[in-house]
């Protein structure tokens, strides 16, 4: 598995969200710019008040996604250590774990891998772990096989 291809592919994955989000967030704003055309008194007020909400809330999902594309930036593609860490990428019996950020089951050269962030359960839970060691996902006890 190609960690440095994963990477690429996964920020590729954040950006068309990227793209997605500030699309939405453009679409709203003129929403609520059109509102004050062809409106008055309280429904402009109205409409135009859930126009806001609904940029606000495309901006809030922009900024996350840039983020974590940020995060992704950030890992070292230099030598994988001995226990995993946010940017280790784990060969399991329960398949491929990513600990980056939170996309979950993405496909990535016939293989699915399941990105996870280090904060949710089970990224917790393989933090800190060396190969052999066990780890629980899915009401079911697994083992890690390789780190990368």
């Amino acid at each position: 598995m190609n960690k440095a291809g994963l990477i690429e592919h996964m920020k590729g994955l954040l950006n068309d969200s990227m793209q997605v989000a500030w699309a939405a967030m453009e679409a709203a704003q003129e929403s609520a710019n059109d509102q004050g055309k062809s409106s008055m008194g309280d429904k402009y007020e109205t409409s135009r008040s859930m126009g806001q909400l609904d940029r606000n809330m495309h901006a809030r999902q922009y900024e996350q996604i840039r983020q974590e594309r940020l995060l992704l930036e950030r890992i070292s593609l230099g030598e994988s250590s001995k226990r995993s860490a946010v940017g280790s990428l784990l060969h399991t019996s329960a398949g491929w774990f990513f600990i980056s950020v939170s996309l979950g089951a993405i496909k990535y050269e016939d293989e699915t891998v399941i990105a996870v962030s280090s904060s949710s359960p089970v990224g917790a839970s393989l933090l800190g772990k060396e190969a052999g060691s066990k780890f629980d996902f899915l009401r079911k006890t697994h083992e890690i096989l390789a780190l990368f």
